[in-house]
């Protein structure tokens, strides 16, 4: 079982229940050591005064506040006294609607637990009426010497405590970014193209079915090094899109969208119960559809290439002769057979 990285006592109303907090989340990052380079020799970081360059203990370090010309010493202790009571109390101020908070004020997530099975029918009772209400309890704890802000959220079975950043530590975009566009004006027929890509990608969301492939990549990399077998370069980033062929790349997305879907998208567009503005935008799209297909049509040969695994074009480079294939990413790979035609040749014996 986990320790609890907190315990005290959550109030609502009148109501109180005693619980402990664990952490909801842990991270999987591939951490590597570092150390000097031709060597096995670890490089660490250590706590040294700066005047006289030795060593610090960890029990001789205190807090000291910069006040220019002096520092003020606050002892862990002293931080502890001046708010017994609050770091030791969850008191939800109030309720939200969880649509009403802006994702970016989320920070850490936390799992809260009653501190004993005597107290599991408060317990209960404040996650089902989250749960039925759809809100969460807004409250402020003092933990680690630190003051937060915290939503308190229904999860299936147990509460959930998410901390959240305060309104003064999000920054303003327009502020901290130089470059946020104007509003431009959009073809109406290219927002509801682009509409419809958002509908036919649209899924179900499940957590489970995503997993990160950068750290298996960084483990095939490390054992690729480790075994000296060659290591395959990933994909290079994809060009922006012109926008002068927005609507035909929107266009080729949603029929790609649609066909990867099994045509079940498809039924989205049934005509039944739809203005005639809609009917007519449907037939504009049926135009810029056959438009896209024209287009597609020139590009056959680079779009049945685009069609195939790595795997696929490797053997066909293979097959083909290519030189450098072995170095080379998806995209070169297709650009190199788009070149040759992508005809299969036989090598001379």
């Amino acid at each position: 079982m986990a320790r609890a990285v907190w315990s005290g006592v959550l109030t609502f109303g009148l109501v109180s229940v005693p619980v402990q907090l664990f952490t909801a989340t842990e991270s999987h990052t591939i951490r590597f050591n570092q150390i000097q380079r031709g060597t096995s020799d670890r490089v660490r970081n250590k706590r040294v005064n700066e005047r006289t360059g030795e060593e610090v203990p960890v029990d001789e370090i205190v807090k000291g506040f910069d006040m220019g010309d002096e520092y003020v010493v606050v002892e862990p202790q002293e931080l502890d006294e001046i708010a017994p009571g609050r770091s030791k109390a969850l008191d939800i101020t109030g309720f939200v609607g969880l649509e009403n908070v802006d994702p970016i004020y989320f920070d850490k997530s936390y799992y809260l637990a009653p501190r004993g099975q005597e107290y599991s029918k408060v317990y209960t009772l404040l996650h089902q009426a989250l749960a039925r209400s759809g809100k969460v309890g807004i409250a402020t704890v003092v933990m680690r010497n630190r003051e937060y802000l915290v939503a308190v959220k229904a999860e299936e079975d147990v509460l959930a405590l998410h901390t959240l950043h305060w309104a003064d530590e999000v920054r303003d975009p327009r502020r901290e970014i130089g470059n946020i566009p104007e509003a431009k004006e959009v073809v109406d027929r290219e927002l509801q193209t682009a509409v419809q890509l958002v509908d036919a990608l649209s899924i179900d969301w499940d957590p489970h079915s995503y997993h990160d492939t950068y750290q298996e990549k960084v483990r095939e990399l490390v054992e690729a090094k480790r075994s000296g077998a060659v290591v395959e370069k990933g994909e290079a980033p994809p060009s922006s899109t012109n926008v002068i062929d927005l609507m035909e790349a929107l266009q080729a997305s949603v029929d790609r969208a649609k066909t990867a879907k099994g045509g079940a998208a498809g039924k989205a567009e049934s005509t039944e119960g739809r203005p005639p503005t809609q009917l007519r935008k449907a037939a504009e799209k049926r135009q810029a559809t056959r438009a896209a297909k024209k287009t597609e049509k020139k590009t056959a040969k680079a779009s049945e290439l685009e069609s195939l695994s790595k795997a696929d074009l490797y053997k066909r480079a293979s097959d083909a002769d290519i030189p450098g294939r072995s170095t080379m990413t998806r995209e070169d790979l297709i650009k190199a057979l788009a070149g040759t035609g992508g005809r299969r040749r036989t090598r001379a014996s």
